[in-house]
C-alpha cells in the first residue's frame, strides 16, 4: 500500500476542509438567527450529518482493509476535484452570510443571483454530488462511491424540495430562478431570463 501516507493526508485535509465549513456555517446561522431567519429542516439535517460522517469512515475502511489502490485515472479524477473544489469556494463567497449547511431563510431579502448562481439553482449540491463519486473513485473505493452516490440522491430528493419551498414561502426566488436549472446550466447562456 504505497500511496497509504498521500491517502492519509487528502483524507485529513477533506476533513479538515469539513470542519473550517461548519465553522463558517455556525458563524453564519448565528448572526442570520439574530436577524430573524427562519430554520427548516431539522428533522433530515441529523441524517444529513451522519451520512457525510458514514462516508470518512467507510472510505476510509474500504481503502484499508479492501487494500484499494490508487485509481489509473487519478489525474482526471483529482482534476475534477480541484475543480469541484473551486465552484465550492465561489458558490460559498458568492452567497457570504447566507450560505449554511443548514437551511435557513432570512424572510424579505434579496435573493443572491451571483457566481454560479447565475447558471444553476444548487451548485454546493453538485458539488457534494461530484464528490461523494470521485473521491473514492480516485482510491478505487467503488463500493463508497455507489452507497453514498444512492444515498445523496435519497438525501437531495428530500432536501432540495424542502429548500426551494422554504426560500418561495419567504423570498422572490421562484421568480428570480424560474428559468434556471437545479444542476446542469443552461449552456447557451445565462438562467436571467
Amino acid at each position: 500500500m504505497a500511496d497509504f501516507y498521500p491517502f492519509l493526508i487528502f483524507w485529513c485535509l477533506l476533513i479538515l476542509q469539513r470542519l473550517v465549513e461548519l465553522w463558517i456555517a455556525r458563524k453564519n446561522e448565528k448572526w442570520m438567527l439574530g436577524q430573524g431567519a427562519i430554520e427548516y429542516g431539522h428533522e433530515h439535517y441529523r441524517y444529513m450529518v451522519w451520512m457525510h460522517l458514514l462516508f470518512f469512515l467507510v472510505f476510509f475502511s474500504e481503502k484499508i482493509l479492501l487494500n484499494r489502490e490508487m485509481s489509473n485515472a487519478w489525474r482526471w479524477l483529482l482534476f475534477v476535484f480541484i475543480l469541484a473544489q473551486l465552484v465550492r469556494i465561489w458558490a460559498l463567497f458568492s452567497l457570504g452570510r447566507y450560505w449554511n449547511t443548514k437551511i435557513i431563510v432570512l424572510p424579505n431579502t434579496n435573493v443572491i443571483k451571483k457566481g454560479p448562481y447565475r447558471w444553476i439553482k444548487h451548485p454546493n449540491y453538485l458539488v457534494v454530488s461530484l464528490e461523494l463519486l470521485v473521491i473514492p473513485l480516485l482510491f478505487n473505493a467503488y463500493i463508497t462511491a455507489v452507497a453514498f452516490t444512492i444515498l445523496n440522491i435519497i438525501m437531495l430528493s428530500i432536501r432540495i424540495p424542502m429548500e426551494e419551498h422554504a426560500l418561495k414561502n419567504h423570498t422572490r426566488y421562484e421568480g428570480v430562478f424560474q428559468s434556471c436549472n437545479r444542476f446542469l446550466p443552461k449552456l447557451l447562456n445565462k438562467c436571467d431570463k
